[in-house]
């Protein structure tokens, strides 16, 4: 899919309030962000950010943090948290990252983040991108420098084989299986509590199943 680019995005994210720049200067300490000691959750290439925002308004006692690489994406949703905010939704449990996903280590301390959500991840198709999928083994190690002990990571595609890739990386990184299913729209114990993304809606429409994987890091 091609990426739109918007004039201007760059400038609008630098200078909307929700955007934390220059993260880096708070690794390890989160708590100060939003002032106060909520569990932090977060959203590796977020989009739109529908799913964000809507589990940061279900979920008040707990801090979000999404993160997504491009402005002019970034924006789009940007745009969709001062709407709401227009309609009297508050996100002061909900703040924003332009970066790349490879920093993490470097912008959350260690154990600093409970649970990570992927949604929809890039696929790279091509055998010689597969340690730039978000669930790939090099990631895997990345997530490990930064999740709590009992900390999990979400994962949800339509893409197939994406996510029998991402399921075979899992024991490689040292992590292992919670749940999982190549049908999370008609599995009644994994859908209960479902939080679609744009994505997820659009492509379910479509026929596509939905993949879904729980994982976490195995106990030593």
């Amino acid at each position: 899919m091609r990426l739109r680019n918007i004039p201007g995005a760059k400038e609008e994210v630098g200078n909307h309030p929700l955007v934390i720049h220059e993260p880096e200067q708070f690794c390890g300490r989160w708590q100060q962000v939003f002032g106060n000691g909520n569990p932090l959750y977060i959203e590796v290439g977020m989009g739109k950010g529908r799913f964000l925002m809507d589990m940061a308004l279900g979920h008040p006692d707990v801090n979000f943090v999404g993160i997504e690489m491009y402005d002019s994406v970034l924006l789009r949703a940007l745009q969709k948290a001062d709407e709401l905010s227009r309609e009297g939704r508050s996100f002061n449990n909900c703040r924003f990252l332009c970066t790349d996903a490879r920093k993490l280590p470097e912008i959350f301390g260690e154990g600093e983040v409970e649970r990570i959500y992927l949604n929809f991840s890039d696929p790279w198709p091509k055998a010689r991108h597969d340690k730039r999928r978000l669930t790939s083994r090099v990631f895997l190690k990345r997530y490990d420098k930064i999740l709590s002990e009992d900390g999990i990571l979400e994962f949800k595609t339509d893409n197939q084989d994406l996510f029998t890739f991402s399921l075979g990386e899992v024991p490689e990184a040292g992590w292992e299986v919670i749940s999982s299913t190549r049908d999370l729209h008609h599995d009644a114990v994994l859908n209960k509590s479902n939080v679609m993304t744009e994505y997820e809606e659009k492509f379910s429409s479509l026929g596509h199943p939905i993949c879904k994987m729980t994982i976490r890091r195995n106990k030593k």
